[in-house]
């Protein structure tokens, strides 16, 4: 398993076929892509599980952290995730936020990531703001 820098254009597939399988095509690219640093777990040779982060100041936010169901379960979201709270600190970043779907709150946990019941809709799924402070 190893994380490589990915364009934005390389998280759409994966965005699209996991996240909104439902929507079109375009629902899953972000205006703001070009703005971001984005990453890919790829096995051998296969990108499998795409996430897209955004510094702003002392904080990020990372978005669309997704992997391809046939590979869900082993562990390739937490190597994802580690690795890009890594970044963070090696960026200077003091917060780390995500909008959870609120389903995979308990995985974010798992990280230290509070929830701050900070909730919404988007396209029929619910979602809840979670939080991580690295300082």
């Amino acid at each position: 398993m190893e994380v490589k820098t990915i364009t934005a254009s390389d998280t759409w597939p994966i965005r699209h076929e996991v996240m909104w399988p439902d929507q079109p095509f375009e629902f899953v690219q972000l205006e703001e892509d070009n703005l971001g640093f984005h990453f890919g777990v790829f096995e051998e040779d296969k990108l499998v599980s795409i996430v897209s982060c955004f510094i702003e100041g002392k904080e990020m936010q990372f978005r669309k952290l997704a992997t391809l169901e046939e590979y869900q379960g082993k562990g390739i979201a937490s190597h994802l995730l580690k690795y890009i709270l890594e970044f963070a600190k090696e960026k200077g970043v003091e917060k780390v936020w995500c909008n959870a779907r609120t389903n995979k709150k308990s995985f974010y946990e798992k990280f230290g990531m509070i929830d701050t019941f900070k909730t919404f809709v988007k396209s029929g799924q619910e979602f809840t703001i979670m939080k991580i402070s690295l300082s």
